[in-house]
């Protein structure tokens, strides 16, 4: 089975200036493929690949009746947006980007109903 590794301080920064970037042209509504969209759009978290290449983009919304529609426009805006990366950053390639609905929220709220159950909070005290 394969060990996964930490991400290394360089993919962090990395992926935290990603992050940063991409939010700004997001709020300034800079992406033409999200506009009449009517929702907010927030980033949670940019993962980097170990070679920088490649960078998978969390996100969430704030109606989730936009999601997919918000990341349909954003992976079709993805060549432009990876240019933009590439001119405000100084790395070798300009990271191919890739978004992603972001389930965290889902399995925390899965949980908590879980801890919730009857059933189970009897478990636990016990």
């Amino acid at each position: 089975m394969a060990e996964t590794k930490e991400p290394s301080q360089r993919q962090l920064r990395v992926g935290q200036e990603i992050k940063r970037i991409l939010a700004d042209f997001i709020q300034k509504g800079e992406i033409r493929n999200l506009e009449g969209i009517n929702t907010i759009v927030t980033i949670t978290e940019v993962t980097v690949s170990p070679d920088l290449k490649y960078a998978s983009v969390y996100l969430m919304t704030l109606n989730n009746a936009y999601l997919q529609e918000v990341i349909g426009g954003l992976q079709l805006a993805a060549n432009y947006l990876r240019k933009q990366v590439a001119a405000k950053m100084q790395l070798r390639y300009a990271p191919e980007l890739v978004f992603k609905v972001d389930k965290t929220f889902e399995q925390v709220d899965k949980i908590e109903q879980l801890l919730r159950d009857p059933k189970v909070a009897k478990d636990i005290k016990a």
